[in-house]
């Protein structure tokens, strides 16, 4: 008996070097921007966000901190040590 094969494998989309630190800074960036709940951490090299989104392909933004933390909430309210701006 011969197995068919899978057609319909599901495939992961792939991210443009998604372990990149200014890639997951960009992404922090973009969901505080955006105002998705999370709970975003940087300091130095280590990026923690918990909740968020990606950031869109074209979305130039970053932050100009080397540490902070900020939390969103699900009512678009925002407390965060960062005060600057998200442009490049």
């Amino acid at each position: 008996m011969q197995i068919p094969e899978n057609k319909h494998r599901s495939q992961k989309a792939t991210l443009s070097k998604p372990n990149d630190s200014d890639f997951q800074l960009r992404a922090i960036a973009y969901s505080m921007d955006a105002l998705v709940p999370g709970l975003y951490i940087w300091l130095g090299t280590i990026k923690i966000r918990l909740g968020g989104s990606l950031p869109e392909d074209n979305y130039p933004g970053t932050i100009h901190s080397q540490a902070g933390i900020a939390m969103v909430l699900p009512n678009y309210r925002i407390f965060s040590t960062y005060q600057g701006n998200y442009d490049p």
